[in-house]
């Protein structure tokens, strides 16, 4: 019988995440061909999370509890529970209910048909504007830096087969991204369609600046194309420069009495200044992630792990 692991990273869910475990024990029966388990990672939440994760592990033997020593983020809490899981088949869920738990016979029925890894598609997102502009923000950008197919959603609820999470394993850094690994190791994905629910209660761990953060991990990590456009950018410029110095000149001997422009000469220094340094710092980026990496900086560590006394 396949079994089933249920990763869930928790951050300020204490009064949540046991309604998305009873859903998950709720679903699961009414699958008899799959058995399953619950990994719930607890990425140092400030509030009494991992006291209900510790309570559910205790009561339950298919559930881990792992608390982690600080906050990593949302990815790093999803490869500390890789880590734990056995499962033939992984699904990450949120832990604040919105992700329906109710509904994985879907993606495990398309995960029957041959594909590698089934994300869930929203119709309509319970979220703020800003946070569905910036999904689409993150999805073109996700499609022309990391080769994402136009039509494919990636939100964080999906299924995937043992192989896909074993070659995630294998990626150690301390900068994870987990749809980049998924997208550098398949291209046999799909979408299923689930309903999107509202906040319980709450919002959103993530902000603007971790969302910002977020986004620029999963490109620097995973594509070079981010330098590319950097070196466009600064081709583009140099030949503007160029072209705007031949026009000058032409002026020059066209009128010989047009005085020379200090605003047009400051606005270009501006202009040029400016693309010099966004090489520059995206460079940085790329150095300063590579020193990290050289320097083993950890993707997580744990604090403790719980699970059922037999």
């Amino acid at each position: 019988m396949p079994l089933v692991s249920f990763v869930i990273p928790c951050y300020r869910s204490e009064h949540t995440i046991r309604s998305v475990v009873d859903e998950v024990r709720r679903t699961m029966p009414t699958l008899p061909d799959y058995d399953y388990e619950i990994i719930l990672v607890n990425d140092c939440s400030p509030d009494g999370t991992f006291a209900v994760l510790r309570q559910l592990a205790e009561e339950d033997g298919r559930i881990t509890a792992v608390d982690l020593a600080k906050n990593f983020g949302q990815h790093a809490a999803l490869m500390a529970g890789f880590h734990h899981c056995a499962g033939d088949i992984v699904v990450c869920l949120d832990d604040d209910g919105q992700t329906p738990a109710d509904e994985v016979g879907k993606l495990l029925e398309k995960l029957e048909e041959g594909y590698d890894v089934v994300y869930a598609s929203y119709d309509h997102k319970q979220h703020a504007r800003w946070r569905n502009l910036g999904t689409r923000i993150n999805n073109r950008a996700t499609e022309i830096m990391l080769g994402k197919p136009k039509e494919l959603s990636i939100p964080s609820y999906l299924a995937a087969r043992r192989f896909i999470i074993d070659e995630m394993l294998s990626y150690t850094h301390c900068y994870p991204y987990v749809d980049g690994l998924i997208l550098r190791t398949t291209r046999n994905i799909c979408n299923v369609p689930v309903h999107h629910r509202a906040r319980e209660e709450g919002e959103s761990g993530y902000t603007l600046v971790k969302l910002i953060s977020l986004w620029m991990n999963g490109f620097t990590s995973f594509s070079v194309k981010p330098l590319r456009l950097a070196s466009y950018c600064g081709a583009a410029a140099a030949l503007a420069g160029f072209v705007y110095a031949i026009v000058i000149i032409v002026k020059h001997f066209v009128d010989p009495e047009i005085p020379v422009g200090w605003s047009s000469m400051m606005a270009l220094q501006l202009v040029l200044g400016g693309i010099i340094l966004l090489v520059l710092g995206l460079a940085g980026e790329y150095i300063g992630r590579i020193y990290m990496c050289i320097n083993a900086s950890p993707q997580y560590v744990e604090r403790q792990v719980v699970r059922k006394k037999d």
